[in-house]
């Protein structure tokens, strides 16, 4: 079974490859008549691939190419330097679902480095690309720091923007955490998935020029159209000098098997990397 179910998910992969986002691939009659498998077999192969985000059923239409994932490149800005963050491909909007002023109390006191008794901003909004719900943001700001904040000032523009040209907040970097996750019931409500959809759960905490925290954000982005590109650049030097800064041949590099970095015995050369939810 496990087979069969890879045969049909490797031609349905290829049928999604030769065709463009919204067009249509055969029925599961006829894909079912073709690959010589039940209808059982095929849904399996049908299901793993709108989980990842690469088909997605119509009621009573049948199935079609998933539209192109919204990319998010991360690259290292310089040498030993941080990543930097391109802005994301699409048109990106807000929508304020929760705006409040709030004491910070003991967790995000301590994570902002402010009193739990001081006020802070919250903010919910619901983020859309060309129209289309993408991520459910939950933004803690020091309400000292965005003085005069209204909802409409995150329903458009770009926030980091508005901190620097409206309240003189120059954010200058950011701890920031990837994981997945699925979706709740609230979440897939509101980004209209099914629940316990594959997501991607962001945690950041961003500080300004002078080291102070501004910015604490958790976010719930879709993960069958949101993709993260990682640049990655490796060490050329001899095999085995790694040694001597205590990694070795036992250093690990995620996402990439021993046997497949650059300028080592058997290796490939690995430039970009897609992380993903599993499926």
């Amino acid at each position: 079974m496990a087979v069969k179910r890879t045969r049909v998910r490797d031609h349905l992969r290829d049928l999604v490859e030769a065709r463009r986002p919204g067009e249509p691939i055969p029925s599961e009659r006829a894909l079912c008549e073709e690959l010589g498998v039940s209808r059982p077999t095929l849904r399996a192969a049908v299901d793993e691939l709108v989980a990842t985000g690469l088909l997605v059923r119509e009621h009573g239409r049948g199935m079609f190419v998933a539209p192109e994932k919204i990319v998010q490149e991360m690259a290292m800005a310089s040498e030993g330097s941080a990543f930097s963050v391109p802005r994301a491909a699409g048109s990106w909007a807000g929508r304020v679902l929760e705006f409040e002023t709030v004491p910070a109390g003991a967790r995000l006191g301590r994570r902002l480095r402010m009193s739990p008794a001081a006020e802070l901003t919250r903010v919910a909004r619901l983020r859309l690309v060309d129209g289309e719900p993408m991520a459910i943001e939950h933004l803690h700001v020091p309400a000292a720091l965005v003085p005069g904040l209204a909802p409409a000032d995150m329903e458009s523009g770009d926030f980091y923007d508005l901190l620097r040209e409206r309240h003189g907040v120059r954010v200058r970097e950011a701890v920031q955490s990837i994981e997945p996750t699925v979706t709740n019931e609230a979440e897939s409500r509101l980004l209209g998935v099914p629940v316990l959809s594959p997501a991607l759960l962001f945690e950041r905490l961003t500080s300004d020029a002078a080291g102070r925290p501004v910015e604490y954000v958790h976010s719930v982005y879709r993960g069958d159209r949101y993709r993260i590109v990682s640049r990655i650049a490796f060490d050329d030097g001899p095999p085995g000098a790694a040694a001597e800064g205590g990694s070795g041949a036992a250093a690990h590099h995620p996402g990439i098997p021993p046997g497949d970095l650059p300028g080592r015995p058997g290796g490939r050369s690995t430039t970009t990397g897609d992380v993903q939810p599993p499926a």
